[in-house]
């Protein structure tokens, strides 16, 4: 039994550290830091810069993202929009004929967003490519923000912030995002005053156009293995919450279920392509970043999570269900934690303003998706073609 006793320990504290302890260390380091003045540059000396936008059947945003894009507050002059539309079978391409300001690079055949991206940026000559997605609005200042922040040249990728737009009243699958995406965005943010941020998100990461190699074409997750790949080159990925991109939550929870499952799929292959970065004595902070706060969500803390449990029960039945001590509390602890779960499911459908009901649903469903995503990578079966959760109206 003293086995049990150690194991349980070891599992709780793997799972603290996950989610807790981490950002803490993190935002402790982070007093020592102080944030550097932001010096802007003069409008006419700003850098060229491309947005560039992998869409497939995306009718209808493209209008709205166009005319996003056409406001942003930056020098005309020196944006180029560039879609890379492959394989799209709506009236996407005939939408984006109308605006004579986007380049458009169409192919028939869907070969999958990284693909897409591999082609388009042959044409690419600015000094900054800004990835976003059709379905996403930046916000206003977005690109002066980019541009000010590559002004240090140690700096090779930015990482925006995503935002999720919320109603007065949200169902589990919006609630549950909008809260995690607040919480993602204070750890990337920690990260960024550390060292680097840890992986972009598709809806909105720059990088130098320089910096940009080939990705292998079966690759899931563009966005985290771009971004840690130039990381790795010595650069740093800084993120800024003032460049944003503003997307609506996913309509359902089986939809952000769909997507959280490639999203864990794609974790595993980025993690067995990035093994490299699991040495510390390489890679220093940036490893130890990396393996805290990706790593350990990946893998170390949906299988604690189960272990925790198994190994919690066993002592509670030899020690009994009801007697005073600290294990049988951690045990009730996670009792009453997977009851609230089960009502999170129960009324996942619902509209509430009771928003932390949702919030041990979707962090158990995202633990899930972890187990269904890493036998669906295992399978051999998760496609590279992208296909985009359905999203709020």
């Amino acid at each position: 039994m003293g086995v049990i006793y150690i194991l349980l320990w070891v599992f709780m504290i793997s799972i603290l550290y996950t989610y807790i302890m981490y950002p803490l260390i993190l935002q402790f380091f982070s007093f020592f830091i102080k944030d550097k003045e932001a010096i802007y540059i003069e409008f006419n000396n700003l850098p060229t810069v491309t947005l560039f936008i992998t869409a497939y059947n995306e009718e209808l945003y493209v209008n709205q993202k166009v005319l996003n894009s056409n406001n942003l507050n930056y020098p005309k002059e020196k944006i180029s929009q560039m879609w890379v539309t492959d394989g799209s079978t709506d009236k996407t391409n005939e939408l984006l004929h109308n605006y004579s300001e986007v380049q458009v690079l169409f192919e028939p055949t869907r070969n999958g967003k990284i693909h897409a991206m591999n082609r388009g940026m042959q044409f690419v000559d600015s000094d900054i490519v800004v990835f976003s997605d059709g379905n996403t609005l930046l916000g206003k200042d977005t690109l002066l923000e980019i541009a000010n922040l590559f002004q240090n040249k140690k700096v090779g990728c930015i990482a925006g912030e995503k935002r999720i737009q919320l109603k007065n009243k949200e169902d589990a699958a919006s609630s549950g995002e909008g809260i995690y995406w607040k919480y993602e965005s204070w750890v990337k943010h920690l990260d960024a005053k550390v060292g680097s941020t840890i992986g972009a998100a598709g809806e909105l990461f720059a990088i130098r156009t320089e910096l940009f190699q080939e990705v292998e074409n079966d690759t899931i997750l563009d966005d985290f293995i771009i971004s840690l790949r130039i990381a790795m080159k010595g650069y740093k990925v800084d993120y800024s919450p003032k460049a944003y991109a503003v997307e609506k939550a996913s309509a359902s929870v089986s939809e952000e279920m769909k997507r959280k499952v490639r999203i864990a799929a794609g974790s595993i292959q980025a993690m067995v392509r990035l093994r490299q970065l699991l040495n510390p004595f390489k890679f220093g902070l940036l490893s130890i970043q990396y393996i805290s706060h990706k790593v350990f969500r990946w893998i170390v803390a949906p299988v604690c999570l189960c272990l925790l449990f198994i190994a919690s029960t066993i002592l509670v039945l030899q020690l009994g269900l009801i007697s005073a001590n600290l294990y049988t509390v951690i045990w009730w602890i996670q009792v009453a934690f997977y009851i609230v779960v089960f009502i999170g499911y129960i009324l996942k459908n619902n509209n509430t303003k009771w928003k932390f009901l949702f919030v041990p649903y979707y962090f158990f469903m995202a633990n899930y998706a972890m187990w269904l995503g890493f036998f669906k990578y295992i399978r051999g079966k998760q496609s590279v073609n992208w296909e985009r959760a359905k999203r709020a109206q």
